[in-house]
Parts: C-alpha cells; structure tokens; sequence
C-alpha cells in the first residue's frame, strides 16, 4: 500500500493555484496526456500536441517537465523536438529545456535481462516484449492470465541482476534500481528555474507515486489520474482529456 487518496474532488484551477505563488508542473505522459493503448506504439498523439505543451511552459516560466517512463529517444519519436525539460526513463534521463543533460549519463543495462525477456515473452501468445535503452518491459494486456508468472519473472530477474521490478497497469519493467520519477523531480527542483516553486505532479501508474511522494515532501502535491485508489496524491482527475482541460491544452 503507498497511502490513501485524501480526497476524491479535483485540484483547484491552475489560475488559483498560480495566485498564490509559482508553481511547478510534472507530467506523466502514458495515462495521462495520452491515453493507454494496447501498444505502446499504438498512442495516439494529436496534432501539435508539442507546441502547446511548450505554449504550457511558457506561461510557467519553463517550469514544466515531462517525467515518462518511456526513453526520451521513444518520447521524441511520438512528439517530435520539444522545448522542454523532461525525464525518461523513469527518471534516470533527465534534460533541460535546451537539451543539455542534469546528473551523470546512466550505466548500460544488461543485455542479458533483455534477452531473458525477450525470450520469455515468447512463450504465451499475448505477451509483449518492448525493449528500452535502460530496461525491459513485459506487458500481459492481452493476457492478463500470465499476471502471476509474470511477476514472479520480473522478480526474479531483479534479484539475480540487481536490478528493480517496476510494476504499472498491465506491465512489469525491470528497470536499474536508481529509475525514480521522484529522484528526478529532486533535480528539476534543485534547478534555478524550478527552485522556489510550488512543485505539482500528475500521473495515473504506480509508478507515479514516488513523484507524489517527492512533491509532497517539497510542500506540493500530486494529482492522480484515473480510478486507482492506492495513492499519496491529494486530488484527481477522471481522464488524460480532464487532464488536457485542467491544463488548458
């Protein structure tokens, strides 16, 4: 258990929230402004989405940040180049606005746990392998009988390659064990643009929680996207389109 909603009623307005003081925004990106797809590579990315998250940025002060868990290579691929700090990778690649990287490039991942994956999610029809630069991903969407036996793969795999086992909504990544969108919205806060604010963070996954846990302990709060109960973050919204009209995209 990571906590318990505080409460079901969504966030006061950006306008109301920006009246007293700056604030700082971190956004998922999967289940949050793009809805869950049966693929990955199956979202859908509507048109100019990119600049109008930039246009969101500007009126911030370039305090926005998108924290995915996908690459940032996978992340422009689905939005082109973007003028604007983000993380991927669950937070161990983390770039200003301008590109330019914050902390140290993060180690290779074993190609080993890759191929164990790979080779794994051959075995029932419906599994879905995705490879990533900085982990492997087993998604059971299209068979959630294979939950169990994958999770106890994934388990597996972490214990034997010292790796970490992130479970999110149909999905287990084995990821290094430094991935932490908390850790990532750390050094976005510690950077001159962010420090000061008031930081803010959106998701919808399990993953998400170390960025509401991050945020809380900085004097802001998150906001959960979605019907998940288990949660540290204070309000919700129903809906990555929700989400869209709260942040006036």
């Amino acid at each position: 258990m990571t906590g318990t909603a505080t409460s079901e009623l969504p966030p006061p307005s950006l306008g109301a929230l920006r009246e007293n003081g700056p604030i700082s925004l971190f956004v998922d990106f999967d289940g949050t402004l793009v809805d869950i797809a049966p693929a990955p590579d199956a979202i859908f990315v509507p048109d100019g989405f990119a600049r109008r998250l930039e246009r969101l940025s500007s009126d911030l002060s370039g305090r926005v940040a998108l924290v995915s868990g996908r690459s940032l290579e996978n992340l422009q691929e689905h939005l082109g180049s973007l003028d604007l700090a983000r993380a991927g990778s669950h937070g161990l690649e983390r770039v200003r606005a301008d590109g330019s990287r914050i902390g140290e490039r993060p180690a290779i991942f074993p190609e080993a746990v890759r191929v164990a994956v790979g080779q794994f999610a051959t075995r029932s029809e419906g599994l879905y392998y995705e490879a990533k630069r900085l982990g492997a991903a087993l998604h059971y969407r299209n068979a959630p009988g294979c939950e169990a036996a994958c999770l106890a793969f994934a388990d597996e795999q972490a214990a034997r390659y010292e790796l970490k086992a992130k479970r999110g909504k149909c999905v287990v990544e084995l990821v290094p064990r430094e991935a932490d969108k908390g850790a990532a919205v750390c050094a976005f806060m510690a950077e001159q643009g962010f420090a000061g604010s008031r930081p803010v963070f959106i998701g919808d996954d399990v993953t998400d929680e170390d960025g509401f846990r991050a945020v809380a302990e900085l004097g802001g709060f998150g906001i959960i996207v979605g019907g998940r109960q288990d949660t540290l973050a204070r309000y919700r919204l129903p809906s990555p389109a929700k989400v869209h009209e709260w942040l006036d995209l």
